[in-house]
């Protein structure tokens, strides 16, 4: 992300459109030249509006480059758990035992996100009942309902797994979806962004070159939490909380903390 002003840091949205709208109507009040805005995963899961929650993305997208000095790098999208699911939802008919993959997937929020684009989560039980074929099938019903969505796929192809500022600059940050293990370098962290979440809690040091880790989602929902090394700015959207967005300045402290 370079040496931004500002980072305006959204968490974990979980489809509640209108949280989100109202977010976004207080961060277009705030933004200026210079400033990110990083959505931080799982966008998707458990609330009923997902597909509205990402065509509100797109659409506030193209409102914040229609403004003066704003380009298209300013705005980044972090894959989070949700995306990751919907990623191998796609790949079921390479799963080893898909039926057991989809149940899970099924009861930790794929069902509302399959519901909101017109998709009946028994199908693809009944599809894993007729084996490979029968599943493809269905992805491929999936796929087709994606590309009904104007933005939609080419949006899900744009996740960025963890960002990170400028490491020469006086306080380099790193933001992830829910976690890390403090113990491995950066290119071999694979799945713990969206799956590891104990290490994080357990830190007791910077995660160097880093001084401080951000994360967007906590499983726990505990809600905002804010140390010299580490910050969790999940307020429980989706589970009957709000959802937050944390304006961090360059020297890792959080400016304003806004709350939809």
């Amino acid at each position: 992300m370079g040496k931004p002003n500002r980072i305006w840091a959204i968490s974990a949205i979980h489809g509640n459109i209108d949280r989100l709208v109202n977010m976004h109507d207080e961060i277009f009040k705030d933004i200026k030249t210079g400033d990110r805005i990083l959505y931080m995963g799982n966008y998707t899961g458990y609330g009923p509006q997902a597909r509205q929650c990402i065509d509100e993305i797109l659409a506030f997208r193209r409102t914040i480059l229609a403004k003066p000095s704003m380009i298209p790098s300013d705005l980044l999208y972090l894959r989070g758990r949700q995306e990751e699911m919907w990623d191998k939802l796609l790949q079921l008919p390479f799963a080893p035992n898909p039926q057991n993959v989809l149940l899970w997937m099924l009861g930790n929020g794929l069902s509302e996100t399959l519901r909101s684009y017109g998709l009946c989560p028994h199908d693809g039980i009944e599809a894993c009942q007729k084996g490979v074929m029968g599943i493809t099938k269905w992805t491929n019903q999936i796929r087709k309902a994606i590309r009904s969505n104007a933005g939609h796929e080419k949006f899900m192809t744009n996740y960025v797994r963890a960002a990170l500022t400028d490491q020469e600059a006086t306080y380099p940050m790193l933001f992830v979806h829910a976690g890390l293990d403090s113990n491995k370098p950066l290119e071999a962290q694979g799945d713990n962004f969206w799956w590891l979440s104990d290490s994080f809690e357990t830190m007791q040091s910077a995660y160097k070159p880093f001084e401080k880790v951000i994360r967007g989602y906590d499983p726990k929902h505990r809600g905002v939490y804010l140390n010299c090394i580490s910050a969790t700015i999940d307020g429980g959207c989706g589970f009957g909380g709000e959802l937050v967005c944390a304006g961090f300045t360059p020297d890792g402290s959080v400016e304003e903390l806004l709350q939809a």
